[in-house]
């Protein structure tokens, strides 16, 4: 046996008892909820916007980002739902680097699994108090799930797990938006087949238990972008790319067919600047097409307080630590233009 083991992780009940959602928040979430569920259902014209930080590394500086965009909701309010981006875990490629709040509740510090759940979910409630905006967050490991589940109002299922069985039938179990990204292969079918799984209910072992599901009818599609045999990025965000998958989604006859278009990772080349183009020239199809307009719901954004990425252990308040961002100036421009464009 070459595990040691360091300490027995908290259960979700613990810490749901040691740190739990003040009824007033509570009360909060349902609007967002209700917001969030009639956009990705199409009773709601406005577009979501899930927009934030690669990854959440610092509470404080999370805190004030999430009060900015608050700001910034009460004059798009009718135009756009603002989700704020708070990303606890890291998928690492090679796995090497930063694994999120989650693995190091300080980022230079050493892992500490334990206190990383309670550092996480008093990062969530902060920023839903100060600000009133319930967040998404990556479903990297689903047994983690139940710390967040009475916070979270959106999740995403990132490219390299969508193809997992134990996140589809996660998934299956959910009654939040949970939108589920295209693989790195760009495999529409596989992307679609992961959604079809997630809307079924299924029966399955779940943190101990033997559980049942009866289907999430609110899983829907991100397009991210693909990566060829030859290492380049493959961009599906452009009108053609909007229009084929449209076709392939409505032919599966899928509940709430919803799309997101996500304007970095693949789509972008991983150029950070490019994001603004992309939302607009987004819009700009969207404005083409009535066809296009009823099925893509919104966009995703990696933005933060500091434009661009520094080391970890880097001084800069609000700069990420993983990929690069746009700053809060380009970002409250960008926002400004969805809005008006979404008339």
């Amino acid at each position: 046996m070459s595990f040691t083991y360091l300490q027995e992780i908290p259960t979700p009940l613990e810490i749901l008892k040691l740190m739990p959602m003040p009824a007033k928040l509570i009360k909060v979430k349902a609007v967002r909820d209700k917001d969030i569920l009639n956009v990705i259902k199409g009773n709601d014209r406005r577009l979501l916007l899930i927009i934030g930080p690669c990854s959440a590394d610092d509470e404080d500086a999370l805190s004030e980002y999430a009060s900015r965009l608050a700001l910034l909701q009460s004059k798009v309010e009718d135009r756009l739902v603002l989700i704020p981006r708070i990303y606890t875990n890291k998928p690492r490629t090679t796995g090497k680097g930063y694994k999120g709040m989650l693995h190091q509740p300080k980022a230079s510090g050493d892992p500490d699994i334990s206190q990383g759940i309670l550092a996480i979910r008093r990062m969530h409630l902060r920023v839903l108090s100060e600000s009133g905006l319930t967040a998404a967050d990556e479903m990297l490991y689903p047994g983690n799930y139940p710390y967040l589940e009475d916070i979270l109002s959106y999740v995403t299922i990132g490219a390299r797990s969508v193809e997992n069985q134990e996140h589809r039938l996660t998934v299956s179990g959910l009654d939040i938006p949970v939108g589920m990204k295209n693989p790195t292969s760009g495999d529409l079918n596989v992307l679609l087949n992961s959604v079809e799984a997630a809307q079924i209910g299924h029966t399955f072992i779940y943190n101990g238990w033997e559980v049942k599901t009866n289907g999430n009818r609110l899983a829907h599609c991100i397009l991210r972008g693909a990566i060829n045999r030859q290492g380049q990025s493959i961009p599906n965000y452009h009108y053609e790319d909007l229009i084929h998958f449209t076709q392939l989604y409505l032919k599966r006859n899928l509940a709430s067919p919803a799309l997101i278009v996500d304007t970095n990772h693949s789509n972008s080349d991983k150029d950070f600047t490019h994001q603004p183009r992309i939302a607009e020239e987004v819009m700009n199809s969207l404005a083409q097409s009535k066809d296009l307009r009823k099925m893509v719901k919104g966009l995703m954004v990696e933005s933060y307080l500091k434009e661009g990425s520094q080391r970890v252990g880097g001084k800069v308040f609000g700069q990420s630590i993983t990929d690069p961002c746009l700053g809060w100036h380009d970002t409250k421009e960008l926002i400004l233009r969805l809005a008006e464009k979404n008339n």
